[in-house]
């Protein structure tokens, strides 16, 4: 079956709540292609032309997070509820990741329990940091502490914050640049922390191929000792622990040097719907079929690894 774990989905309605919360760049999500109506039609016929039968929709990085509680828990449930009935309205084409109104706690743990037992969502998507705080500072110990206890997924995308460099927002590199170091980042901060030792049953899935980091994981065991010697285990092998979508623009050495260094269990089809629309959607889908990838390699990242992690029949 043919899962892509990367897709987003936002009406406008939906925006001008998180437009509330204080989030500035709404418009560029506008007309896109990814909310409802014409644009719905649209998304399935281009499934359809790409083989895809399932997308797993997230709102990030268009999450629900701000300092209002009361604006947050608004946005967050609505969104959840949009998602599980678009997913009522057409089970065989989607599923969801819910969205949660951080860094509000105990509303937070709320909504989670809401989105998995109620609307039956397939895991959790949060964006790699919560009002320019690093997931594994945020203090969102009891949502890990959920997740695990239940063995759920946790999506990880990046905020488009720059990594909070002016080096990069500042020299309009936010998206080109700065998406895949906040994945690496983000990554390497979880492995560093301990995190995947700590929560053993949640499956962390990384965005855009992990960012960086399939090139940086020799470098990085070679020098943990010294600059992070707390780091509990190589990482390397703490890597490969977790799973990254296949978002790579259709650079068959990106995606290459991915299943080298993580091995091909652990991608994920994913195809970053609308940002990659059109044709370059399809090419995120057939490059993964290139001459140089081994077909059955092709055949797990394309069609099996993502229902195996999700439980997708």
């Amino acid at each position: 079956m043919r899962i892509d774990v990367h897709a987003h989905y936002w009406t406008d309605d939906y925006l001008d709540l998180i437009a509330g919360l204080g989030k500035t760049d709404t418009d560029t999500q506008r007309g896109m292609g990814a909310g409802g109506g014409e644009e719905l039609s649209a998304r399935l016929e281009l499934m359809d032309r790409g083989g895809v039968q399932i997308q797993v929709l997230s709102a990030t990085p268009q999450m629900p997070y701000g300092e209002d509680r009361g604006k947050a828990v608004v946005a967050a449930r609505f969104v959840n509820d949009q998602y599980a009935d678009l997913v009522e309205a057409h089970p065989d084409r989607f599923r969801a990741f819910a969205a949660l109104p951080l860094p509000h706690l105990a509303d937070s743990l709320d909504e989670l329990r809401r989105a998995l037992d109620e609307l039956k969502m397939v895991g959790v998507a949060v964006n790699t940091t919560v009002l320019g705080r690093p997931l594994v500072e945020c203090g969102l110990e009891p949502i890990f502490g959920e997740l695990n206890e239940r063995g759920s997924v946790m999506y990880v995308h990046p905020s488009g914050n720059g990594a909070c460099s002016p080096l990069i927002a500042d020299h309009h590199l936010t998206w080109m640049v700065g998406a895949p170091i906040e994945d690496t980042i983000s990554a390497m901060q979880m492995i560093v922390h301990g995190f995947l030792g700590r929560y053993p049953k949640i499956k962390v899935i990384n965005s855009h191929l992990g960012g960086a980091l399939p090139m940086l994981l020799q470098r990085a065991d070679n020098q943990y000792r010294w600059e992070a010697p707390h780091t509990p285990e190589p990482p390397s092998v703490a890597a490969r622990r977790m799973w990254y979508d296949t978002v790579g623009h259709g650079h068959v050495p990106a995606l290459r040097c991915a299943i080298d260094s993580f091995g091909a269990d652990r991608l994920l089809l994913g195809t970053d719907f609308p940002y990659e629309a059109g044709d370059i959607f399809v090419r995120a889908i057939d490059f993964v079929n290139d001459p140089s990838i081994d077909s059955a390699v092709a055949r797990a990242i394309l069609d099996e690894n993502a229902a195996a992690l999700l439980g997708i029949r």
